[in-house]
């Protein structure tokens, strides 16, 4: 495995990183927290003019053709503005259609989802009921629920397409604490689900992890970058705050937490790529790490402002509140810890 960004790698991250950075500002972020969590304008030129949504997907089904290398230098760009997209749960529903959907469903919905046309959410519903192709039961905490036109649901294996506006989907949508992510409760009563060949899911989950834990890492460098810039601007006793050792410790600290991160969320992408042995292991070790490393870090954003930290006007509560967020979806870091500690101790039997 190569470390490395080759050289279109890195325009990529070059081209995002400033279209976010232009585009990703904290007035439309906030616009958007008081609609329904997506900054529209941001998203169609995401989808529509720069193409952002068709990565990860195989250029004979509409997409750009490149890997999770790439999605993961996209959506670290993305968390690092703390973006108000629905990137998470399109690029998961995109991949299990990609990977498990018929050529029917691939060409009623990979063109709408890549596009921006449609949105598209991905979500755990292993309690669901089915029987004779209808499923019934609640499916919580869907992200996005409240405004999405396709459901992909996870059931164990298995994964079913569910149209929004089917007869007997209802949605409920809920105040969440990351106002970006808004979440809802989806019920299903009876309702046709269109069935996803095996393999669907775990694709679907592949790019969920390596997404959440690179999101967690732009989250943290950002982090670090604005309480950088604080501790050289802002002066107390004469001096900048910076120059104080005990805040010196604490930056230490973030940096090499964010290091850490940085080589597990492209070992991670790089070994999905590659098809490696290692990509298990790797994506349970780069959510759950990354994931904690952005609420560290987020949180020590927030201290190392001081009093401005604490305010609705700054932007750090943001920041904590995305990476609070990242680290209870798609498995806690608890259960992602668990899964590498098996994954040893049966390699090591």
């Amino acid at each position: 495995m190569h470390f490395v960004f080759t050289e279109e790698q890195a325009m990529i991250a070059e081209t995002v990183k400033g279209f976010f950075a232009e585009h990703a500002t904290s007035e439309r972020t906030r616009k958007a927290m008081a609609a329904d969590g997506i900054d529209r304008d941001l998203w169609s030129a995401f989808c529509a003019e720069l193409g952002l949504a068709g990565i990860g997907i195989a250029e004979d089904l509409g997409g750009a053709g490149l890997g999770m290398v790439e999605l993961a230098i996209v959506a670290e760009a993305a968390g690092s503005q703390v973006a108000a997209l629905p990137l998470l749960g399109q690029a998961m529903a995109a991949q299990a259609i990609a990977a498990g959907g018929s050529a029917a469903q691939q060409g009623e919905w990979l063109g709408k989802l890549v596009s921006g046309e449609a949105i598209g959410v991905y979500a755990a519903a292993d309690g669901l009921s089915v029987a004779d192709g209808k499923l019934s039961g609640s499916v919580p905490f869907v992200t996005h629920g409240g405004v999405a036109d396709l459901f992909v649901l996870g059931c164990g294996d298995s994964a079913w397409l569910v149209r929004a506006d089917a007869p007997g989907v209802s949605v409920t949508t809920h105040t969440t604490m990351d106002q970006t992510r808004p979440m809802a409760t989806v019920t299903l009563a009876g309702v046709a689900g269109e069935a996803l060949a095996d393999g669907a899911a775990a694709a679907a989950l592949r790019a969920g992890w390596v997404i959440a834990a690179a999101e967690g890492l732009g989250v943290a460098q950002a982090s670090l970058e604005r309480t950088v810039a604080y501790a050289k601007e802002r002066v107390q006793f004469g001096r900048p705050i910076g120059s104080f050792q005990a805040y010196k410790h604490r930056l230490a600290d973030m940096m090499i937490e964010i290091e850490q991160a940085r080589s597990a969320v492209y070992w991670a992408a790089c070994a999905v790529d590659e098809q490696s042995d290692e990509a298990a292991i790797a994506l349970h070790s780069a959510k759950s790490f990354a994931a904690d490393t952005a609420f560290m870090c987020a949180g020590n954003m927030i201290q190392l402002h001081g009093g401005i930290g604490f305010t609705w006007e700054h932007d750090a509560h943001l920041y904590f509140k995305r990476a609070r967020a990242l680290q209870s979806m798609l498995g806690a870091g608890d259960w992602h810890r668990e899964q590498v500690a098996t994954m040893i101790l049966g390699a090591a039997a």
